[in-house]
């Protein structure tokens, strides 16, 4: 299972049309938008009562223009929520370690993919997942039905589905731009919906 079907009925935009639409308007991005857009996406997501309540978060760390989600991860940190952060393993599925601040990361080149920053110490096994209250899913836009676009690798989907396997019933967070939320993606059968999407301007909930 890979999650990546990009067939959608004629006339629609396809996932991965879209993809390349919402990257480009990322990659106009300046730093400083994007800085000053983490710190206010850090602030709210700090507020749900979904992670002010949670033991355990599985995050992610930002790459490239995604919403930065660094100063959200130390705010975590800080507050002894345990934080779990994904370590990408060949066939793209997720392990998971630990975040215990900026230190405690590695950049690793993964073969034909970005660099991404990993936690560096013991791996837990890609189950460990299942003790989050909350997972944050990184995504490209959401809908008003709570339907996430991914990037199209397939990792977050098999998280998805591990959950779903397990019964686990985590609150799904995006962390987004206020234009990536749109009316409506396209979704195949596999695809499952997000709780709450946070923005810039702020908070939606879709359950």
């Amino acid at each position: 299972m890979n999650g990546t079907s990009d067939t959608e009925p004629e006339g629609q935009p396809t996932k991965r049309t879209l993809r390349r639409d919402f990257l480009a308007v990322r990659s106009g991005l300046t730093g400083d938008d994007a800085q000053k857009a983490a710190a206010v996406l850090a602030e709210r997501a700090l507020e749900l009562p979904e992670l002010a309540g949670a033991h355990t978060v599985a995050a992610y760390v930002s790459v490239g223009g995604e919403p930065g989600t660094r100063a959200l991860l130390d705010a975590l940190h800080a507050r002894g929520t345990r934080v779990l952060l994904p370590v990408l393993l060949p066939d793209n599925d997720l392990d998971w370690g630990g975040y215990e601040g900026p230190g405690s990361l590695a950049r690793v080149q993964h073969e034909r993919k970005m660099a991404l920053l990993e936690p560096s110490g013991a791996r837990l096994g890609p189950d460990a997942v299942l003790t989050a209250d909350a997972v944050l899913l990184p995504g490209l836009a959401v809908d008003t039905r709570g339907m996430r676009l991914g990037r199209g690798g397939g990792s977050y989907d098999r998280v998805l589905a591990r959950l779903e396997r397990a019964e686990a019933d985590p609150a799904l967070v995006v962390l987004l731009y206020d234009s990536e939320v749109v009316a409506h993606l396209p979704a195949e059968p596999h695809d499952r919906p997000v709780h709450a999407v946070v923005t810039p301007s702020g908070v939606r909930r879709f359950r």
